[in-house]
């Protein structure tokens, strides 16, 4: 369980926001066939994101070296390849959690994965994954004990940490684990104060209802959150208990939280069971957020949605459906390190 050791908020570091500066992103170019019906399809959509990102800022793209020429021809010279080992393509939750102190120190807060629940095999190399960019990246590596993803976390930058209950305290992750004990341990890898607990979406099998694809912090005070307006929607009655959950919240800061609904893409537009149908699930990086395009009404409507939120950065929409066919989207596949 938790380490006795020195953690990331002893030594006075904590996790920035998303939509703080960045350094850079990082990414991990597709392998896995088993996830994707058509791998190379998938390939061409992961390059679409890393060039929209990468009019914002820099981006390295984690490759196997069999993969590289492929992905050189794709990617051109502007996006850095990087040749690390890895198993699978979702930086979000292979990638390590990058927090910052006072003095604009980095280190990576390191957790244990086990490919969602023991989902995928082998996962060794994923496993591996965080430390080695943080190796590379010159940033110090503080190991926790927790299995924990990326994508079952969203930060304020000030202190707030907002999760969900069926993804770390699942027995496929944290057996052994209490609540009370995650929350502490997030907080102390994180530099966090407060955990604010949603109940999640247990049908959500891939990930067991990541936090990015149901809410995320979008400013200080502000949470971007899956509105439950659709009465046809078989999991509105989920998306109202997080909202629920959500409601009359404090930050860490004892500021109230205010949500801002935003829909789902259209079922219409689904391909297979896992498919990825979260604009919550964008990215915000240095003056651009990248949304996921569907193809339906409801991207323009999203797209207000964002400009309203940051009126000073541009949207880009880049359609996903090769990637959202895998159970993820622009959030998962991206990771910020921060500037």
């Amino acid at each position: 369980m938790q380490s006795a050791v020195a953690t990331p908020r002893d030594r006075g570091y904590r996790m920035p926001a998303e939509f703080a500066p960045h350094a850079r992103t990082w990414m991990m170019w597709p392998c896995r066939a088993e996830v994707w019906p058509d791998l190379e399809a998938t390939r061409r959509a992961y390059a679409a994101v890393a060039h929209a990102i990468r009019e914002f800022e820099p981006l390295s793209m984690a490759v196997r070296p069999q993969d590289r020429a492929g992905a050189e021809a794709l990617l051109g010279r502007d996006i850095d390849l990087i040749d690390i080992p890895f198993d699978d393509s979702w930086a979000r939750d292979a990638g390590p959690n990058f927090v910052v102190d006072a003095k604009g120190n980095k280190a990576a807060a390191l957790f244990r994965f086990n490919a969602w629940g023991g989902k995928y095999h082998p996962f060794d190399q994923d496993a591996a994954f965080g430390a080695r960019v943080a190796e590379l990246c010159g940033a110090r590596a503080f190991a926790s004990g927790l299995i924990a993803e990326g994508g079952g976390v969203s930060v304020d930058g000030d202190g707030t940490i907002l999760t969900t209950e069926t993804c770390f305290p699942n027995a496929n992750r944290n057996p052994g684990w209490s609540r009370d004990a995650i929350t502490e341990e997030l907080k102390a890898m994180l530099g966090g104060d407060k955990v604010i607990w949603l109940p999640g979406n247990a049908d959500e099998t891939e990930t067991d209802g990541h936090v990015d694809g149901i809410a995320v912090f979008v400013a200080p005070g502000v949470v971007l959150i899956e509105g439950a307006d659709d009465p046809n929607d078989p999991w509105r009655a989920i998306k109202q208990a997080n909202i629920d959950a959500l409601a009359g919240q404090t930050d860490a800061k004892g500021r109230p939280i205010r949500m801002v609904m935003i829909p789902e893409a259209e079922e219409s537009c689904t391909i297979g069971d896992r498919f990825c149908r979260s604009y919550v699930n964008s990215y915000v990086c240095n003056g651009g957020v990248v949304m996921p395009r569907y193809g339906t009404a409801s991207d323009g409507w999203v797209r207000e949605i964002f400009e309203d939120l940051f009126p000073d950065r541009r949207i880009s929409l880049i359609d996903i459906a090769d990637i959202a066919v895998g159970g993820g989207g622009v959030h998962c596949i991206t990771q910020q390190e921060p500037a």
